[in-house]
């Protein structure tokens, strides 16, 4: 447990993408099965102990400590797991720390009333930064914090066997932790995992954002447009083998939207955008965002938040894999699929007929229905290729809307800006002459802005809420965002889509930022 806990404190204080990614790779390497494997199943938040909640492990620092001097240090840290870990007292001697393993397979045995006093022998034969790994790997459902995604594991494995990430991600959704078997084939010492016909992700191809010099070099005629919807990218996968719902980013997104998996009556890989969709009409991200990271839903939200799929690719039609063939060449094959499938909660995105790119950028321009971001611009001979390769597809998105705006609030970042207070939440003055917030960003902003921040946030703190600082009204935001939409969940009634920071207002008082009316004017 030591390694392990070792790894998470280097991760954290890890300058850079690359600097984490040699740490995985070195840990993976030297490490044996099946920790190393443990180790990754906590990174990918793949280990779930629901009898170890943060309230029992609270409830059982403070029966060690003081619940007054807890509380008091709780609110000072801002964290659960560096609270315990630090005030847990230390015993006189302290017994052999355990191994990762260990703690699993203990995890996993123990019956609920037996949890809590396993953890405290743990914590008791621990050091403090053990502690905090083992807290955090009980606690980790929702991620480790520590800087470091599955995807730069996954990045660390590649490198460590010498294979290309994508290669990784189609064989990822068939493995089991502590994921033996490939460790074994990065190793030497087996062959690649077989999905075995299991409903796997394949690696998404992406697009570029295009600017100004790119739109007058394309062949505009080699090129086929689309509409850029505001959902989230998915891909559907359908085997004879079970049926699934992936994100762009390979997460299982099935339990949320089981009405989807239900149409998935054929055989098939696709690519579409997951949209809420009513009476044929695209509704705003913001009725989509009720529906996302929940594991069950009700029939009553399944009605008042219906989805659909809008397809704009084929990947597979049964066994035969159409990624090699042309961007045409698939659009016919999943335009006769659809119509020999007819499936259910799905429609195709439709191809904008265009003669020159101007009529294009009319039509982006006058696009300002809640549900577009802009346009899809991809080459006619493009196969499909996973990540970002250049000069295939684009992205034309939308001007961003901006408004100035108030910074309110300000909370410390993750990863190497987990020392700065880079999180900031802003607002405008509403009739009562209030400042209401209406969305929160953390980027945007240069490292010389971002440390003239920092410092001001530390000088000018009014009052705190755990980790959250709430600072003096005087700083003004120039924030772009892509939509404004109604909001039940905000006072202010508004949320932005996409906020970030397009530069800071050191020449306007506060008390000249945007009103909320101007806000709200913007919502379609």
């Amino acid at each position: 447990m030591k390694e392990f806990a070792d790894l998470l404190e280097r991760l954290v204080f890890a300058p850079g993408r690359n600097t984490k990614i040699s740490l995985l790779r070195a840990y993976f390497t030297t490490r044996p099965d099946p920790e190393r494997g443990y180790a990754l199943a906590a990174i990918a938040s793949d280990l779930d102990f629901p009898g170890a909640k943060p309230a029992g492990l609270r409830a059982l620092a403070e029966s060690r400590t003081d619940p007054e001097l807890f509380a008091l240090s709780y609110d000072f840290v801002g964290d659960l797991a560096e609270t315990i870990a630090l005030i847990w007292p230390a015993p006189d001697t302290r017994g052999p720390e355990p191994e990762l393993p260990e703690i699993i397979s203990g995890l996993r045995a123990a019956k609920k009333d037996e949890i809590l006093p396993l953890i405290a022998t743990w914590l008791d034969a621990a050091d403090a930064s053990t502690r905090i790994a083992i807290i955090k790997l009980i606690t980790g459902g929702g991620g480790l914090r520590v800087g470091a995604s599955l995807r730069l594991a996954k990045l660390a494995l590649a490198q460590m066997g010498l294979v290309d990430v994508e290669e990784i991600e189609e064989v990822w959704h068939g493995l089991d932790p502590p994921y033996t078997e490939l460790f074994a084939w990065l190793e030497g010492r087996g062959t690649r995992p077989d999905a075995e016909a299991k409903p796997v992700f394949r690696p998404v191809m992406l697009a570029q954002p295009i600017e100004a010099k790119d739109l007058e070099a394309l062949d505009w005629s080699a090129h086929r447009a689309e509409w850029k919807w505001d959902g989230i990218r998915v891909q559907l996968v359908a085997t004879p083998h079970g049926n699934r719902l992936y994100s762009r980013s390979a997460d299982d997104i099935s339990q949320a939207f089981p009405e989807i998996l239900e149409a998935m009556t054929f055989h098939a890989v696709l690519d579409g955008e997951l949209l809420v969709i009513r009476d044929g009409a695209v509704a705003p991200f913001g009725d989509l965002q009720q529906r996302l990271n929940r594991k069950t839903v009700t029939a009553a939200m399944r009605t008042q938040f219906p989805v659909g799929v809008r397809l704009y690719d084929i990947l597979f039609d049964e066994d035969q894999d159409l990624r090699p063939q042309p961007f045409t060449t698939r659009r016919h094959h999943l335009e006769a699929f659809y119509e020999r499938t007819q499936p259910s909660r799905m429609d195709l995105s439709p191809l904008i007929a265009f003669d020159a790119h101007h009529e294009l950028a009319t039509l982006r321009a006058g696009a300002r229905e809640a549900a577009i971001e802009g346009l899809m611009i991809k080459r006619a001979d493009s196969p499909y290729v996973a990540g970002r390769p250049k000069g295939l597809w684009w992205k034309w998105k939308r001007d961003p809307l901006a408004v100035d705006a108030v910074l309110m609030y300000a909370q410390r970042g993750h990863g190497k800006r987990s020392s700065y207070y880079s999180d900031y939440t802003f607002g405008v003055w509403n009739e009562a002459g209030e400042l209401v917030p209406i969305g929160k960003a953390y980027s945007g902003y240069t490292d010389t802005e971002l440390a003239f921040l920092d410092k001001w946030i530390r000088n000018h703190t009014t009052a705190r809420f755990g980790p959250v600082r709430e600072v003096e009204k005087s700083i003004v935001f120039e924030v772009g965002f892509d939509a404004a939409q109604r909001s039940d969940r905000h006072k202010s009634g508004v949320a932005l889509r996409f906020p970030r920071i397009l530069r800071l207002r050191t020449d306007k008082p506060a008390a000249e930022a945007d009103r909320l009316e101007t806000v709200r004017a913007l919502i379609p």
